[in-house]
């Protein structure tokens, strides 16, 4: 097994001196440092940075932080310090980007039926400031508008999984026949099949608002931003030829 390369060590003590954190200070870590929708009055700026660093649970880090391990480090060995931090914090930013972006169509798709049917958007927004909901409001959205509406209001996003995808997106460019042994794959796969295969299975189940394990709180399509935001940047190196040099 490979070292771990100096800045994915440095994630990886980040995230988990964060992790920490929120087990002796609970929800006052979250209220802050997790990511609010922007109408929502707990929103603040810099949670679009410090929501990366937060993790809803033991498995949920240990997952994040074995991939971060496994495959930033390959990619840190490769480009350098500095140009694999750029690509992993620009990963998690468009991650936070697109899983807001999804969040506002939901919402205001939601707000737009609401208002049409003669509820004012500032009655609206001072019902879901107090963590209310009008009764009325589902008479008019189906269960899933209803449902993606609120989420979208009420809900936070927290983990380095975009970031993650995008890693895992990088990784397939630079070693597209490697082969990974999955626990829950009896093959090796390569990369160039796995990573697009999870990437569609997440767009997926966002779509569809489906589960393969029967729960919900994931944010989809903060993996599928991570993922796409990867794809971009990588494409957009590959393009330019861009000189490793030029980042250390």
């Amino acid at each position: 097994m490979r070292n771990v390369t100096e800045t994915v060590k440095q994630l990886v003590i980040i995230n988990v001196l964060f992790f920490v954190g929120t087990l002796f200070l609970g929800d006052v870590a979250y209220k802050y440092l997790a990511l609010y929708f922007p109408e929502n009055p707990g929103f603040e700026y810099w949670q679009i940075l410090s929501h990366m660093f937060m993790h809803g649970g033991l498995m949920h880090i240990l997952f994040n932080m074995f991939a971060l391990y496994s495959f930033g480090s390959a990619l840190e060995n490769v480009w350098g310090s500095k140009k694999f931090l750029f690509f992993y914090i620009s990963c998690g930013l468009g991650a936070a980007l697109v899983h807001t972006s999804v969040n506002y169509y939901y919402f205001q798709d939601g707000l737009n039926t609401l208002i049409a049917n003669g509820f004012s958007k500032q009655d609206i927004l001072q019902i879901l400031s107090e963590g209310k909901i009008n009764t009325g409001w589902q008479e008019l959205l189906t269960v899933s508008d209803f449902n993606k509406f609120t989420s979208a209001y009420a809900g936070t996003a927290v983990g380095a999984s975009g970031a993650i995808y995008g890693t895992i997106v990088a990784f397939a460019f630079m070693f597209p026949n490697a082969e990974l042994a999955l626990l829950f794959i009896p093959v090796p796969i390569k990369a160039k099949y796995f990573v697009p295969g999870i990437v569609l299975i997440d767009l997926y189940l966002g779509i569809s608002g489906k589960s393969i394990f029967g729960g919900g709180g994931i944010a989809h399509f903060a993996h599928v931003g991570g993922a796409l935001f990867g794809f971009i940047i990588m494409w957009y190196w590959k393009k330019n030829q861009f000189n490793d040099n030029r980042w250390n």
